[in-house]
């Protein structure tokens, strides 16, 4: 859970201090709700917390190399290819190596014999199982974020991804991927300019990518994305990202060695009377808590 997001400090000797496309700046968020609504302000307090060198290193691990070395890098500054951030993104379905791309796979000779041939490059940069968390929270910004529109232009199967939008809108993005096939799409001129009013990902990149993926799925069939060993599945509240209880519309969390499971019941759903009465006395305990740590301070 990212707490504190309404009092996110400037960053920079500019004062350069991140806004969300809404406006909205809620106090907390957890990881998955934050990639689902594309929030600047959490991809940033992130980076503050994992450190930018981190990053970085991870970033040249998937093959995006040079990036600078400033606070909004999480929020893509730098330059990179399209083909380079398509990559980057293979290491999700791919279990966490990322690969090298491969412009020829091999050349046959007048007799048909393999006269070169180019292999596949593979390098573990990612645990797998951090891999495919972040597989289920990219497909979780299709079936329910800023890619939402992706089910309505026909993609009926498992996929994953994000929306990218530049400043003035000069640049459009959406990378994303079935179990078979990585895809990104730029929308943009070659002299940077705005394409036009409103021009989100979502609206430019993302229609193209669909149109695409729906007929490449003729030729390389998507199936399920494969779950490694090592994860625990948790019942969680889709809304509040809580514990639930009665009336709560629910998804699986996936969660790895060390991850903390949330420890309090949903406040958005009124619930049976039971879970009401013991959500009360949670309160009741937490506040009391919180008096206990400001009283010893």
């Amino acid at each position: 859970m990212l707490e504190g997001l309404d009092a996110i400090t400037p960053q920079g000797p500019d004062e350069w201090a991140p806004e969300n496309a809404t406006g909205e700046t809620p106090p907390a968020l957890t990881l998955r709700a934050a990639l689902i609504a594309s929030d600047n302000r959490a991809a940033t307090l992130l980076q503050q917390r994992v450190g930018t060198r981190r990053v970085m290193r991870l970033a040249s691990d998937a093959g995006l190399h040079d990036l600078p070395n400033v606070p909004s890098l999480s929020l893509g500054t730098g330059l990179v290819t399209p083909l380079e951030l398509t990559t980057a993104f293979a290491m999700f379905p791919n279990g966490g190596r990322s690969v090298r791309p491969r412009a020829i796979l091999r050349i046959l000779d007048d007799d048909r014999s393999v006269a070169f041939t180019s292999p596949v490059v593979r390098e573990n940069v990612l645990a797998p199982e951090v891999a495919y968390q972040m597989v289920t929270m990219l497909r979780d910004v299709v079936d329910r974020g800023t890619a939402s529109q992706a089910r309505r232009m026909g993609i009926r199967f498992a996929v994953g991804g994000k929306t990218g939008t530049t400043d003035d809108f000069k640049d459009a993005w959406f990378v994303g991927f079935s179990s078979s096939l990585v895809v990104g799409v730029w929308v943009g001129f070659d002299q940077p300019a705005t394409i036009g009013r409103d021009a989100y990902g979502s609206r430019y990149a993302l229609p193209i990518w669909s149109d695409f993926m729906r007929r490449a799925a003729r030729v390389r069939p998507p199936g399920t994305f494969e779950r490694p060993a090592g994860l625990r599945e948790e019942t969680l509240c889709r809304l509040s990202y809580a514990r639930p209880v009665d009336g709560c519309p629910i998804y699986t969390e996936y969660l790895k060695r060390g991850d903390a499971s949330p420890n309090t019941m949903c406040p958005i759903h009124r619930g049976s009377l039971r879970q009401r009465v013991a959500r009360t006395v949670e309160g009741w305990t937490a506040e009391l808590a919180r008096k206990m740590r400001d009283l010893f301070r």
